[in-house]
């Protein structure tokens, strides 16, 4: 007897597919469903969920987004983020591939631009 497939497991010619609760900080939450051979950014825009993006090749930052929980892949070298950002848990959604169902903020470019006011 095999397991029903309920499309979270990889079968021939199709790639495992994750939940990603995308949360805004105006405590908007919105789930969609992504392979994992597609972007989180191509997944919201698939559904419907509208996000920043500029350069589609990870250099501008625009489409930024913090992993709070879970685990995702760039398919190319993040090279609009620093190290650091990496280890805080900050992705390029256009180029952000989930291995796992994640909980992801949204619209958090801001927190890695430096502001000389402050």
């Amino acid at each position: 007897m095999t397991a029903p497939d309920d499309g979270s497991r990889p079968t021939r010619g199709r790639s495992a597919t994750h939940d990603l609760t995308l949360e805004w900080r105006d405590n908007r939450e919105q789930t969609v469903r992504a392979s994992e051979d597609e972007t989180v950014l191509i997944a919201a825009e698939r559904t419907g969920v509208n996000l920043p993006f500029g350069c589609l090749t990870g250099a501008c930052t625009t489409c930024t987004g913090r992993v709070l929980d879970g685990r995702i892949e760039h398919s190319r070298p993040p090279r609009g983020l620093k190290p650091s950002d990496l280890d805080d848990g900050y992705a390029l959604l256009c180029i952000a591939e989930p291995r796992a169902d994640c909980r992801i903020e949204v619209g958090v470019q801001t927190d890695l631009v430096s502001n000389p006011w402050k």
